[in-house]
């Protein structure tokens, strides 16, 4: 019984240690530019400037349809899956866009990429595109994500943004931060953009 503590303690301590090495790189990712507008109790609006994203449109309808398939397209077109077999840099958040019509997938470019200097991606499904300026409400939650939290989140957002009299335009987005293989400290998001005036 004693050994089977020290090993315990031992396997607990490495997992720690490990989840360590892989926090560390990851807190040096580049993260989409934004500033925060105003900070709520449970929620805040940030404004996000205009930004250059690889996509890829799809017919998925849950986010466990569209994270896998989706993640593998990106990633390819990344890790060199181009014409130029460049290697670009991993940025977050990853964004989905789930609905029952199109949903959307997206990688945001590092901000040394315009859609001018991209490389062409070599799968068609890749599309390279630049965003609109928006003011987003977002609410953050942690763990693993899945459909269930992002229809509770998305709706308790709906609420929360009702009782503050903000109104939102369009679809509410998934924002994921971190890789699978990191089991502390994750990080999601629930943002709809939203008519905002600075005041």
């Amino acid at each position: 019984m004693k050994m089977f503590v020290i090993i315990l303690v031992v396997v607990i301590l490495l997992i720690v240690l490990l989840q360590s090495f892989t926090i560390m790189p990851i807190n040096k990712t580049e993260e989409q530019k934004h500033s925060l507008v105003r900070k709520y109790k449970d929620f805040e609006i940030r404004f996000y400037p205009s930004a250059t994203i690889a996509t890829i449109n799809s017919n998925a309808k849950t986010y466990r349809d569209l994270s896998g398939p989706g993640f593998q397209k990106l990633a390819g077109y990344i890790f060199g899956g181009n014409e130029t077999n460049k290697k670009i840099s991993m940025t977050t958040p990853v964004q989905m866009d789930i609905n029952d019509s199109v949903s959307t997938m997206s990688f945001v470019m590092p901000s040394e990429f315009t859609k001018e200097n991209l490389p062409k991606p070599n799968d068609p499904n890749v599309n390279i595109k630049n965003t609109a300026d928006e003011y987003v409400a977002v609410i953050r939650f942690g763990g693993y994500a899945s459909d269930e939290d992002l229809k509770f989140y998305s709706e308790k957002l709906q609420n929360l943004l009702k009782e503050n009299g903000i109104i939102p335009v369009g679809n509410y987005r998934f924002l994921g931060y971190n890789p699978p293989f990191q089991f502390i400290g994750r990080r999601n998001e629930i943002i709809v953009a939203v008519e905002w005036k600075e005041k």
